[in-house]
């Protein structure tokens, strides 16, 4: 089976397209995988460091406001986007294309509906991206992590499957805290607080966390991915703040070991994130990000805060609040203990295997049809 897989931008695109791939070479070990990205962008660099080919095209979104003159070169973009995008299907000639949102999904999607090629859409998100519902008519099958997304897309081309996160988020055991100790070089008999804002980081979450320091040892251990726009301004601010009590970096690539050593975890409401903390069972404090479309990290925080699997702090009051809920909580056992139970509960640990069956399906209806 030959598969594209499109789309990307941030983690939260580029982790689940990985980890879809990941279980269709699981289940065909032959299978050919290509994916196309945006020149540019973090899946540049994220899908070869995990084994995967990737091809760039120019795709990037419109400017606000609409009538700025930048927009010129993004519609100038947009048609190169598409003949390349016919051009890598023609010679690629892929049985499947996946889109996972993203602006490169937008142009590889629409070129395989042109030229008949069966589409698996996967939505993270509880409402659903721009592309992805521009492209929900053209699509076979659409994989969703939540219910009621059938006011984005036709009821009848909709499976719930969950979001598929990276294979080596599990839920941590023993050993796992022990060699996180020594990945991060924090101590195994203290409480730690791990602050997560996305791939490309949080201000807020990252003010917070620098007042915390500032103002002295908040009396638990800290881990911090500041994100990578936020690497220089956090550097200079480390300089003078050294403490052994904490580890920092823009990115942390074993995530695994990060939630194996957190007591608590401080994130924003991305969807792939809330899945991994699931599957890890992870008491968690989510902080929303206010602008995003919809406000659908809200919605997708509240839906486990309302099934008491999860605490929430406004990004517009984190700075006033967020320290004492951390305080309130860390010091709470039997709560982190309550917390990580309900959020395990609500894991959706086969996503991936259930979206590469589908794949495998699709292909298969195109080739009784020929």
């Amino acid at each position: 089976m030959r598969v594209i897989i499109s789309g990307g931008g941030t983690g939260g695109h580029i982790f689940p397209a990985i980890s879809i791939a990941g279980a269709i070479k699981e289940k065909d070990p032959d299978a050919e995988i290509l994916f196309v990205g945006a020149t540019g962008r973090m899946e540049m660099t994220r899908v070869p460091a995990a084994g995967y080919k990737i091809i760039g095209i120019p795709a990037r979104g419109l400017k606000r406001p609409l009538y700025s003159l930048s927009n010129i070169g993004v519609a100038i973009d947009y048609f190169r986007c598409k003949a390349k995008a016919r051009k890598i299907i023609k010679e690629f000639k892929p049985d499947l294309v996946v889109g996972v949102g993203g602006y490169a999904s937008a142009a590889i999607v629409g070129a395989a509906s042109s030229m008949r090629i069966p589409i698996l859409l996967q939505e993270q998100n509880s409402f659903a991206g721009l592309v992805n519902r521009k492209n929900g008519k053209n699509a076979s099958l659409i994989c969703v992590a939540y219910k009621g997304m059938e006011r984005f897309f036709p009821k009848e081309k909709i499976i719930l499957t969950g979001n598929p996160v990276r294979s080596v988020i599990i839920e941590p055991n023993e050993s796992m805290k022990q060699e996180a100790c020594k990945e991060f070089g924090l101590s195994p008999n203290k409480k730690t607080v791990f602050f997560v804002g996305g791939s490309l980081g949080c201000r807020t979450l990252n003010e917070c966390v620098k007042k915390m320091i500032a103002k002295g040892h908040p009396g638990y251990q800290i881990i911090w991915q500041c994100g990578s726009y936020y690497k220089d301004e956090s550097s200079k601010f480390m300089a003078s703040h050294r403490d052994s009590a904490l580890y920092w970096s823009d990115f942390i690539r074993r995530m695994d070991l990060a939630y194996a050593m957190a007591d608590v975890v401080v994130s924003r409401a991305g969807a792939g994130t809330i899945s991994e903390l699931c599957i890890a069972g992870k008491c968690t404090i989510f902080v929303p990000s206010p602008v995003v479309a919809e406000d659908h990290q809200t919605h997708n925080a509240m839906a486990l805060v309302n099934a008491n699997a999860a605490l929430i702090v406004k990004d517009s009051e984190a700075m006033m609040e967020l320290a004492y809920k951390i305080d309130s909580l860390i010091s709470d056992d039997e709560r982190i203990k309550e917390l990580s139970s309900n959020i395990s509960a609500l894991a959706k640990r086969d996503a991936a295997a259930v979206i590469a069956d589908k794949c495998f399906e699709l292909v298969q209806k195109q080739s009784r049809k020929k």
